[in-house]
């Protein structure tokens, strides 16, 4: 099912009291905010779930839709591929096409994902800025010890991008199982991170995101997310 677009600039007109020649101007002036980005041009175009705000006012007609999933292993983090399921085949929902995703798992990572129609809040979610704890259950090849939990917490070097992770915190559960709650995403980070012990990451499930668990869905199963776990949710 695709989504009608207009120009941004009929939109405006349609959905305010400014003309569509008005629309360059506000844009210069960045009173247009599109998707929580300030809007780049007349001619960008938008659906009924693209949400515009005009002098901090939005405009947008559509509620914002925000789902929780809990992707099984061997589905991809996309809205399309030609080989493999993603997670878009797992939902049911009549405006799931204006669905994106706030946050990616990989390909065989389990646990709590985010998709939403509103591409400020995904973008919020997304950003290392917005220091979102994310917490994994993490089952390892070899044995953990102590000097794991001081690692982490003291930050582990990346050599290929020069760089140290921020302080993450381990707590050991069994010899070979942890959970692991960091605020960064960093590409194949939690991996990576215990790759710095070789030992190798059997298994990874994400079960919270801020505030939000999965609490007793199923795995492949969706659900949307109540007004109070948005409010609570750890976004400023």
């Amino acid at each position: 099912m695709a989504f009608k677009t207009t120009r941004l600039d009929r939109y405006i007109h349609r959905s305010s009291d400014f003309s569509i020649a008005d629309t360059r101007l506000l844009i210069a002036q960045k009173r247009i905010v599109v998707d929580g980005l300030p809007a780049e041009s007349v001619q960008q175009r938008v659906t009924a779930f693209t949400q515009v705000t005009l002098d901090g006012s939005s405009l947008s007609d559509a509620k914002a839709v925000y789902l929780m999933l809990n992707k099984p292993q061997g589905i991809v983090s996309a809205t399309k591929d030609p080989k493999h399921a993603t997670v878009m085949d797992l939902i049911e929902h009549p405006i799931k096409d204006a669905l994106h995703i706030a946050g990616r798992l990989d390909f065989n990572t389990t646990g709590l994902m985010l998709l939403t129609t509103d591409g400020a809040w995904s973008r919020k979610i997304s950003l290392p800025a917005t220091k979102l704890r994310k917490t994994y259950e993490v089952t390892l090849s070899k044995p953990l010890n102590e000097s794991y939990i001081e690692a982490f917490q003291s930050g582990i070097y990346f050599s290929y991008e020069d760089l140290m992770t921020k302080p993450a915190e381990l707590e050991i559960v069994t010899p070979f199982t942890a959970r692991l709650s960091l605020v960064e995403g960093r590409y194949h980070q939690v991996k990576r991170m215990f790759g710095h012990f070789q030992n190798k990451v059997l298994a990874l499930h994400r079960v919270s995101v801020g505030s939000l668990t999965l609490g007793d869905l199923e795995l492949g199963d969706s659900r949307l997310l109540r007004r109070l776990e948005l409010a609570r949710v750890g976004l400023d």
